[in-house]
């Protein structure tokens, strides 16, 4: 019988020309935002945000009659027609805890702007690998709080910017620029360049945040919980500082302790 496969010399050089064709659209598309993602943002706050924001190109609106009535008395503007419809219909589309209270916006996502494109002024936050979405999405809010000047996150091992992230960050999504790198250590270097100080926020850090010597602009650096910094974002750092804490549990939630290090930062950056 004939052999119906090519010769075993020959695999191996079509096996690696398709591995390599499949590594370069890899790459393509790690470099360059989905085209057609689609953002899911609801709940109240998060959707009024995303409606109120002119950068935010709308796709559709959905809306309970309650919650439609609601943006026509505050003067919210929409930039499509909403469409009317029963709270089940919203809350079909998401997970069983998540509260819509009658919104739900799809979106495209907001483009990451560069690096570069941050002024290197005040206070940007820097997250190594926090992936899950109600931590970033509380960083976020808090961010917003504080009015930092971006959020600098990977584009892999990182949360997408819809669904629960947009909801826990409550409109924040609208307010702080995130920027995605493709790789952290080179932007963090690339921070350093553009003459941030680079401090990492870390439970074994030598130092209390609170008697470091910070000034702006500043990158307060943070890890996952758990997992803390990765050695090559620690030994980046400037300074890695930890929170003391006074009482007999030593560590934070990730987004408590940005909370925490970016009142600290503020105050401290605000009196010199």
């Amino acid at each position: 019988m004939a052999n119906m496969y090519p010769p075993a010399t020959h695999r191996p050089t079509r096996d690696k020309r398709r591995k390599a064709n499949r590594t370069a659209a890899d790459a393509r598309d790690r470099a360059r935002p989905a085209e057609h993602a689609t953002a899911i943002l609801y709940g109240w706050h998060t959707a009024r945000a995303a409606l109120e924001n002119p950068a935010r190109r709308i796709r559709r609106l959905l809306a309970t009659e309650n919650a439609a009535r609601r943006l026509a008395t505050e003067g919210v503007p929409l930039a499509v027609p909403a469409e009317i419809v029963r709270p089940d219909v919203i809350a079909r589309r998401l997970s069983p805890d998540a509260v819509h209270n009658g919104l739900l916006v799809e979106a495209d996502p907001l483009p990451s702007p560069e690096l570069d494109d941050i002024e290197p002024a005040g206070i940007a936050l820097v997250l190594d690998q926090i992936t899950d979405p109600h931590n970033v999405g509380a960083i976020l809010r808090t961010a917003a709080a504080f009015a930092v000047a971006a959020v600098i996150t990977t584009a892999r091992h990182s949360p997408e910017a819809t669904g629960v992230l947009a909801k826990s960050a409550s409109g924040a999504l609208e307010y702080v620029p995130m920027v995605t790198v493709q790789n952290l250590g080179r932007a963090l270097e690339a921070l350093r360049e553009r003459g941030y100080l680079l401090v990492g926020l870390d439970s074994t850090g030598e130092n209390d945040i609170a008697d470091a010597a910070l000034r702006a602009p500043l990158a307060l650096v943070l890890g996952a919980e758990g997992k803390g910094l990765r050695q090559l974002t620690r030994t980046t750092c400037d300074v890695v500082a930890r929170l003391a804490m006074p009482g007999r549990v030593k560590s934070l939630n990730v987004s408590n302790a940005a909370a925490v290090a970016l009142y600290i930062a503020s105050r401290r950056i605000a009196t010199k």
